[in-house]
């Protein structure tokens, strides 16, 4: 029987005999490991390259696009390729900014080849980015829909769940949770008297001037850039944007200075959001991020993914890609 001899210790020989029983007991304990270790040994990194053998079905509203400018995705591809292989400043600042955030810097260059090979007409020139931004910042305009801004629209009861503490305290928590809001009591419905439009969270309220859904050198929107404004204030020198000031909300959606980061933090979101809630590592699967960077809503599908039960995520044709041409985006850094 193993006694201790004081209080706080054991006698040096009683102690070697009880290490010993407890290893003849129990052979598998000199294999324990912290808890931190054990969890990060769960995560299994995904493969490089597509699951897919062949491309996945582009959209319409893509080939509508791209029928529109009487050109093909293959031109449009070696278009954005040429304009990245020229633009040396662009390349650096991806690859400070992709060091920041901690990301491979295919990361960057997959979504922008991706967005401008499917979801934009093309890249002429990150310069033409630096015009816009200046452009849009001398146009005056509000987050609102029917004259009500987005601010007071969410203080209805039926935002209430936003207002819990755990939410409001991270942007894009709060943002996620009214569009869900939005999407769920209010899109296409009548609500006390009011019929709203079907338009998604994003349409309704943050472009009061523009038909596009999507801005600037990585396409982004308005509600992206609110919903990341947190994660980029934590590791930039930016401040955090609100939707009470939507020049700056622009700014940071038109400017590659500033949208960078923004790219740079969604990408690293989708990363973390499929190692917590889906238990792989994409970081090495540029197709996979970029079909995240497409998407959105990384954790909702991180979830999903697990559910499913299936060994790898899968890539959406706009990733396929990413994977297919690696070897020509590589061949930019």
């Amino acid at each position: 029987m193993c006694r201790k001899t004081g209080p706080l210790r054991f006698s040096s020989r009683l102690a070697t005999g009880c290490l010993a029983l407890a290893l003849l007991i129990n052979p598998v304990s000199t294999h324990l490991m912290p808890i931190a270790e054990a969890q990060a040994q769960s995560v299994r990194a995904v493969p490089e390259g597509n699951r897919y053998k062949s491309q996945p079905k582009i959209p319409f509203a893509s080939s509508r696009r791209t029928n529109a400018s009487k050109s093909s995705y293959d031109a449009k591809f070696n278009k954005v390729l040429s304009v990245l292989k020229r633009d040396r400043r662009l390349l650096g600042s991806i690859k400070r900014v992709s060091k920041r955030y901690g990301i491979d810097p295919i990361h960057l260059i997959g979504a922008i080849v991706g967005e401008h090979t499917y979801n934009y007409d093309t890249l002429d020139s990150a310069q033409s980015y630096y015009v816009k931004a200046l452009a849009y910042a001398g146009i005056r305009f509000e987050f609102e829909l029917n004259g009500e801004h987005v601010d007071t629209f969410v203080e209805r009861p039926q935002f209430e769940r936003c207002n819990k503490d755990h939410i409001q305290k991270s942007s894009d928590r709060r943002w996620s949770c009214y569009e869900n809001v939005w999407n769920s009591k209010f899109r296409g419905r009548r609500v006390d008297g009011v019929r709203y439009p079907k338009k998604n969270f994003n349409e309704a309220f943050f472009q009061p001037l523009f038909s596009g859904q999507s801005f600037g050198l990585g396409q982004l929107s308005p509600l992206t850039v609110l919903k990341m404004t947190d994660r980029v204030a934590r590791q930039s020198n930016y401040r955090k944007l609100e939707a009470s000031k939507p020049k700056e909300v622009y700014k940071a959606t038109m400017d590659p200075n500033i949208s960078l980061h923004y790219m740079a933090a969604i990408i690293q979101d989708a990363i973390a959001a499929y190692k917590s809630v889906g238990k792989v590592d994409i970081s090495n699967n540029p197709g996979l991020t970029a079909t995240l960077y497409n998407l959105g809503d990384p954790w909702s599908r991180a979830a999903k993914f697990r559910r499913t039960g299936r060994s790898w995520p899968r890539e959406n044709y706009y990733g396929w890609l990413v994977n297919d041409r690696i070897d020509d985006l590589r061949a930019l850094l």
